[in-house]
């Protein structure tokens, strides 16, 4: 249906208006009404994940136009920030998170033990940063260029509006309490099987990534 430019312009357009409507305030308290605040989040993050993956192969299909040479020593760099980025984001999701998005049981969380939070405000879009810039390197053709920039711009952009509207909603008090967090690495068992959780998603992103992607994660 599309060719060139087509499908790649297309697949932002989708990511953005998918990323736009089901997150305002009616639209989304009416979805979770429907099937919960975690089923919204479940459901919500299934139908990023495949439009993601489909504006990644299309930027794979967009035409080639080189700005810098490949070099095998580049695919290190997307291993290592995918450790890092499986590992944040099975420690993050689901958690309580006041202060940012895909939290989940807000209400239980504690400033003075934040676990991950009194680190990372907004740890999803730590990721979203990690995987935008990690990937970069090894794909210096335009499209990706394209591509993975807007996402860490969009993901740096992301922590100031995420930031205004959670204070806004909030109250400046509440904000203030909030976010007046300390910094604290203490071993759960929670924590432990989320780490676990995390290093199985990144073997299976490794496995995944060749027949998804269409390119070998590995040097």
């Amino acid at each position: 249906m599309f060719s060139g430019w087509g499908e790649f312009i297309a697949g932002f357009a989708v990511f953005f208006v998918s990323h736009a409507v089901p997150v305002r305030g009616s639209i989304k308290s009416g979805i979770s009404t429907l099937i919960s605040p975690r089923g919204f989040t479940i459901v919500y993050s299934t139908l990023s994940t495949a439009i993601l993956a489909w504006l990644i192969i299309a930027a794979g299909r967009a035409p080639y136009i080189e700005i810098w040479a490949f070099a095998p020593w580049q695919k290190h760099v997307p291993l290592a920030g995918m450790a890092i980025a499986t590992i944040v984001t099975a420690l993050a999701i689901g958690r309580p998170n006041p202060l940012s998005f895909g939290g989940s049981n807000n209400a239980r969380f504690d400033p003075q033990n934040p676990g991950l939070v009194g680190w990372l405000r907004h740890p999803l879009l730590f990721v979203l940063l990690i995987w935008s810039l990690a990937h970069i390197v090894p794909n210096g053709d335009l499209a990706h260029i394209i591509l993975f920039g807007v996402f860490a711009g969009f993901a740096l952009l992301g922590h100031l509006l995420i930031n205004r509207r959670q204070k806004r909603l909030l109250g400046p008090a509440e904000w203030s309490r909030l976010t007046t967090t300390k910094r604290r690495l203490t071993p759960t068992r929670n924590g432990l099987a989320r780490l676990t959780i995390g290093i199985v998603l990144y073997l299976l992103l490794l496995i995944l990534h060749t027949p998804v992607i269409g390119m070998s994660p590995l040097p």
